[in-house]
Formats: structure tokens, sequence, C-alpha cells
């Protein structure tokens, strides 16, 4: 990534939440613009992983306490984030997610350049009062936002149908091909030991992402008695944490094991013969792309995102409508009793990686949106310049 300015520019991360997918994209941003000489500052809850990676990256980590959620004190950190972006004065603020996205467009009102990234829809993610609530921020929040990235064409028009009018970009999710490698699943099943006394044999399914509702483990569980009926011996294994660990845990039989929350998921994908993501909702999910990308097949919902993030030609197989349970357990049987389509659909997925969802592509096409903003501005300022010393024809980012 490379903005052309002098001295380079520096962009403020606002993000929160600060774990699964949105903390991976965005560390991995940061990762990329600070390889290209930007000046990267991140606002983000301190005390947690995310936190110390990007610290440890070399980024200027300002802690921003905010919950994951709005709440009654989300004035208190608007007002913080506010103070936040006067002292780092930047020239660009990305925000990340619903909430962050809440309070660093409250804060700005449009005085700085600002590129707010959904990560999926917030008034997907509730019912009732609170997803007609959630519509309405977004669709007012919209006019304070120089670009909306999307991650995928149908999260972007999950936003149009919904009467969301922004200045829209769409720029695919993208993972590191170097990170996420193939390799032979024998051997690093030998090394997890959580796979101790498990049949090396057995088909092995891997579901990797937070445990809560809009993942979906809850309809995996359910179609997984009719996946053992047509692949007996087959285990399962979860990898993540969250708010719904317990009640999936109770819920589950001798045949799934839980892996907790994971600093490193590619030993697991690449140990596992097929990969599962059951979502509710999503932007384009991550783990998909990270399992093909260690050329490993998957089996995903048909939300948002998933569509683009499959290879053109992809197995029918390989998507199955959302929350239906038995079309789910009829993919996963399928594939897992034919060992040489899941090697041919491994190959093809990491090969549409390489083409397609590098994360080097998504840092490029990050840096575009960002060079656009900062010649519009600058073309803004000299217009206010020459219209001459009157008031109303100033502009500054850091008001």
């Amino acid at each position: 990534m490379h903005l052309p300015t002098d001295p380079p520019p520096r962009v403020l991360h606002v993000t929160q939440p600060v774990d699964g997918g949105v903390a991976r994209v965005v560390t991995d941003l940061i990762r990329t613009q600070l390889a290209g000489g930007t000046r990267v500052t991140l606002a983000c809850p301190d005390g947690n992983g995310f936190a110390r990676e990007v610290r440890a990256l070399g980024a200027d980590v300002r802690p921003w306490h905010a919950t994951r959620a709005p709440g009654p004190q989300l004035a208190q950190e608007v007002r913080r984030l506010g103070r936040l972006v006067a002292r780092v004065r930047p020239d660009v603020v990305h925000a990340h997610s619903a909430k962050a996205g809440l309070a660093a467009r409250l804060a700005l009102r449009g005085r700085v350049p600002t590129v707010f990234q959904p990560h999926a829809w917030s008034f997907e993610a509730v019912d009732g009062a609170a997803a007609a609530l959630a519509l309405r921020w977004e669709r007012w929040g919209a006019r304070w936002a120089s670009r909306v990235v999307c991650v995928s064409e149908a999260e972007r028009m999950t936003g149009v149908r919904a009467g969301v009018r922004a200045p829209w970009q769409v720029i695919p999710n993208g993972v590191d091909p170097e990170r996420f490698h193939p390799a032979p699943a024998d051997t690093v099943r030998a090394g997890i030991p959580l796979l101790e006394g498990v049949d090396p044999a057995a088909p092995l399914v891997v579901c990797v992402g937070r445990l809560c509702r809009q993942k979906g483990q809850d309809l995996l569980l359910e179609a997984w008695s009719s996946v053992l009926r047509q692949v007996p011996g087959a285990r399962l294994v979860l990898v993540g944490d969250g708010p719904d660990a317990a009640r999936l845990r109770a819920a589950a039989g001798h045949d799934v094991l839980f892996a907790g929350a994971a600093t490193d998921a590619v030993p697991w994908y690449q140990a596992a013969d097929l990969v599962v993501l059951p979502s509710r909702w999503e932007g384009m999910a991550l783990a998909p792309l990270e399992a093909m990308a260690c050329g490993r097949p998957v089996v995903m919902t048909d939300v948002d995102g998933a569509r683009e993030s499959l290879p053109p030609d992809h197995d029918a197989r390989c998507l199955v409508a959302s929350r239906e349970p038995e079309a789910l357990a009829a993919a996963i049987g399928a594939l897992l009793s034919d060992p040489p389509l899941r090697a041919s659909l491994g190959h093809r997925g990491r090969d549409h990686v390489l083409t397609t969802h590098d994360v080097r592509l998504t840092a490029d096409a990050v840096a575009g949106v960002y060079r656009e903003l900062l010649a519009g501005r600058q073309a803004r300022h000299a217009g206010s310049v020459r219209c001459g010393d009157h008031t109303e024809c100033r502009e500054s980012i850091h008001s």
C-alpha cells in the first residue's frame, strides 16, 4: 500500500468489537499500511489480544473505552472519541463495524474524511424495535460517511434495499495466503492435543467462528445427527468462544469437540476434511476464505458475501440455504463421502483466493479510497482559498 503524500498521511482506525473477523481484517490492513509507510493510529478498547498485536506491529494504539453495543454510555464514548481525534489529528478516519461507525460519525459529523465499513449491517443483527432503530440510524448516519466500504456486492445491495443512501465502494475481504497455506492433514492432526484419542481416519469437520447467534453453530449442531447417519464416525470441532458457548456445549453430543478461542486457527483449517460456516448473516466471512487458502473445501450458508467468496465454478453443494439444518446436513454428508471431490474443491479454492482474495489486493483498494478522499479534500481546500478570506469558505479537518 502506498499513499504518495509528503508527509505520509495519518490514518485513524476506530474499532469495536476487538475480536473475531473484524479484528483480523483490521490487523491485516494495519500491517500492510504500516509496511507501506502510512502513519497508523488505532482507537479501540485496550487490554486485549487485538490491541497488543497491533501495538506490536508498530502502530500507535490509543485506548478508547467503549462497549460492544450502544447504550446509555454512548454520549460519553462519543465525547472521548472526539477528544482522541483532536489529539491524533488524522487525515482519514476509518471506522469498523456498527458501534465504532456510530460513535465515529457522531463525533466527526463529516469534519474529517470518514470511511465507514459495516462488516455486516447492524439492523440484521437484531429484531423488532431494535432493528427499526438501527435502520433509522444507518439511513441518517450515511450522510456523515465520505465512503461506505462494503466487503461484498451483496452487502451493498442489502444496504441499498434497506434505504441507505451512501457513496459506496465494494472491496472484498482478503487473507494472507502465505500464513494460510495447505499442509498434510494427518501431520497437523498429530500435533493438536485436543485430537489425541480421535481416530486419525475419522472425517473431521471444523467450524471456526465466535460462538454466537450470527455464526449459526446451533444450526450445525441440529444438523449433526443427520450427518452422523450418513457418515458414522465423523467428528465436529467448534473453534471459538462467545456468549453461546455454554448453551452449545449443553446441546452437543460426544462427537462434538470444543476447542475454545484459538490465537491461530491455521492448524484447525489444515487438520479439517471440511470447513463449515452456517451463518445467519454476514458481509463476507473470513473463515471460508482462510479455509480455501489452506486448500480445504467449504460449505456455507447463502448469506451476503458467500457466493462472491466462492470460485465462479463452485460445486452447488458448497452453498446451502440459510437456517435449513437438513440441507446443511445433506451437503456435509455428500462432501465427506467424496474425498476426490473435496481434494478438487480444495485446489480450486486455493487458486481462487490467490487471484481474488489476497489481502494485498484488499489493502491496495482501500489505499485507493483514501487517495480519492484526500485528493478531494485538497481540491476543496484549494477552492476555499481562492474564494477569499471568508470564514464560511474555509475547511479544517481538525475543527
